[in-house]
């Protein structure tokens, strides 16, 4: 990615993020990037793998967590708050992409006891499988590695596993689609003097065709950038044990 379009994306990101509130157009968007609005979404779907609308909308349920997990501002008052008119609406997106209410997950502080369950499948035989990298000189801990249908860590996954530490993970009897391999951890490089920071990593999309034995994928985590999605799946807390604290991911 090219320097003018990094600072465009940033312009657009930026414009989000300070109007979660508010209505915002694609057009607005393509303005504060300063490109056609044709431009605008395509360069911005290549660089952070989403739409314009659907970052934006991540964005909101992101700042809901937040707020739910760090303040003691009601259910309604967070919804107007990230633009949502309808608290039933806010309630049912949050629910599905989150994988709890906005209520149970102000309850357990961001960090429910565990992920959702993947919807019930009849077993397909097939199997993604490989290793989750991290880059050399980083110690990285426990690591949350799923499928989902988009790239983004939303919703429920298909599959998942969570590791000791980076690794190989092995994740069966995926059924048949394409998806993409998401993994998340807290990493500590050579630079990062003020400790553990999020890691990411996305390979994919992997297509699984029922039958096929294994389908081997490598995942390579690297720090989390703002083009990144936010992740709105309640993840478990990946933290090292030594900065363990109730917070939302």
């Amino acid at each position: 990615m090219d320097e003018v379009v990094r600072q465009a994306m940033a312009r657009a990101i930026t414009t989000m993020r300070d109007h979660l509130g508010d209505r915002l157009t694609v057009d607005d968007l393509a303005r504060a990037a300063m490109f056609s609005k044709f431009h605008f979404t395509r360069v911005f779907l290549r660089a952070t793998g989403l739409s314009p609308g659907r970052f934006l909308s991540a964005l909101r349920l992101a700042e809901a967590k937040r707020l739910l997990a760090t303040t003691t501002i009601s259910v309604a008052d967070i919804s107007h708050q990230v633009g949502y008119n309808s608290v039933g609406t806010f309630s049912a997106r949050f629910s599905g992409s989150v994988g709890v209410s906005p209520s149970g997950y102000r309850q357990s502080r961001g960090l429910p006891p565990r992920l959702p369950e993947h919807a019930d499948q009849a077993p397909s035989g097939s199997t993604v499988r490989g290793h989750v990298h991290c880059p050399h000189g980083t110690s990285a801990g426990t690591v949350f590695v799923g499928l989902f249908p988009a790239k983004i860590t939303e919703g429920r996954p298909v599959r998942y596993a969570i590791l000791a530490g980076p690794g190989p993970y092995r994740l069966a009897d995926v059924p048949p689609g394409s998806w993409y391999v998401i993994a998340h951890t807290f990493g500590t490089g050579h630079d990062d003097e003020r400790g553990p920071r999020p890691y990411t990593g996305l390979a994919g999309p992997v297509p699984v065709h029922r039958g096929v034995t294994a389908v081997l994928t490598d995942v390579r985590v690297r720090p989390r950038h703002s083009f990144d999605p936010p992740v709105l799946l309640a993840l478990p807390d990946l933290r090292p044990a030594a900065v363990r604290r109730p917070v939302a991911v």
